[in-house]
């Protein structure tokens, strides 16, 4: 048990460095490429600290675990909500951008509210991939559209600002950050399934509920420390933007891309685990809508409905 513990702290580990690298590298080649930094934290950065729930969700598939594909994902979206934005507004109070309030958080509450319907039959076919993997790239589109309608940025103003990471001094240099990353994400992801696979059996847990819980929090590590560090250097603002990005990307892009590799089937997510996923993204519209503005007394509501998301889906 102990041997498996640390394994899947190790496989954490190297899912943290490789969306990292991947992140660094991809973001560079985006912008050196000629994407403004906004475009490219909109997307590249986005989609980016996604990778590992991408990697981990089409693992678990291959691997005939529908569970853990699909658990890793709703709790991801849990997780980014209620801990991730939570904890991000508990260090510093976050301005929320009005495209956000207005086009981005009713589009993550759609996709939360379809994915469930989807899924009455607790399975995923390869048509119902390809139709969210279509949302996601018409997503990223109009995500594109609305960035170029945008007025320039100012000339002084860092790209570090929108979260994404300064242009390297070579493009080689990015190439090998992407290459690395993704091998990185792939073994990491290995690790992960697998010893956590095992750890379930040992204690008698279901493969749904180290999904939702261990394998959720693993994969949103980079959204985590994004959000973070973010909030810590009082640029908090790129936390909304991350988190709600992110969760559209998970239920569009993931759960599109992982059924259109394998057909998924989880039988072990229960209507409880969406309705949790679908009432947090409810929660979050009338929390952005106060003055704009995601206080910490809203930060510590968040955190306390999570936790006892937590507390009730725990095996007792």
């Amino acid at each position: 048990m102990t041997y498996n513990i640390l394994m899947i702290a190790a496989a954490l580990g190297l899912l943290f460095v490789g969306a990292e690298g991947l992140v660094r590298g991809s973001a560079s080649l985006a912008v050196r490429a000629g994407l403004s930094p906004l475009l490219a934290g909109l997307t590249i950065v986005a989609f980016g600290t996604s990778s590992p729930e991408l990697v981990v969700s089409i693992r678990a598939a291959l691997a005939g675990q529908g569970d853990i594909s699909v658990g890793n994902v709703v709790g991801s979206n849990v997780l980014n909500i209620g801990l991730i934005l939570g904890l991000t507004a508990l260090i510093c109070p976050i301005p929320v951008h009005r495209q956000i309030i207005k086009i981005d958080a009713p589009i993550a509450l759609g996709v939360a509210v379809l994915l469930p319907l989807l899924l009455l039959d607790k399975s995923l076919s390869r048509l119902e991939g390809s139709l969210l993997t279509a949302g996601i790239v018409a997503y990223t589109a109009m995500n594109a559209w609305l960035a170029r309608r945008q007025p320039a940025l100012p000339e002084a103003q860092p790209s570090e600002d929108l979260g994404v990471p300064p242009v390297s001094r070579h493009y080689l240099l990015d190439l090998l950050f992407v290459a690395a990353g993704l091998a990185t994400l792939v073994f990491g992801s290995r690790l992960l399934v697998d010893h956590s696979v095992v750890l379930a059996k040992t204690f008698g847990w279901s493969e749904a509920v180290i999904g939702l819980t261990i394998v959720a929090a693993g994969t949103s590590m980079p959204e985590l420390a994004t959000s973070l560090v973010a909030a810590i250097r009082r640029q908090p603002d790129i936390a909304v933007g991350n988190v709600v990005g992110s969760n559209v990307f998970n239920l569009l892009g993931i759960m599109g891309v992982t059924s259109l590799t394998a057909p998924l089937h989880a039988p072990g997510i229960s209507m409880l685990d969406y309705a949790a996923m679908v009432l947090f993204s409810i929660l979050l519209l009338p929390l952005l809508y106060t003055g704009r503005i995601l206080h910490r007394v809203e930060g510590a509501i968040l955190v306390g409905f999570y936790g006892l998301y937590v507390f009730v889906l725990w095996p007792k």
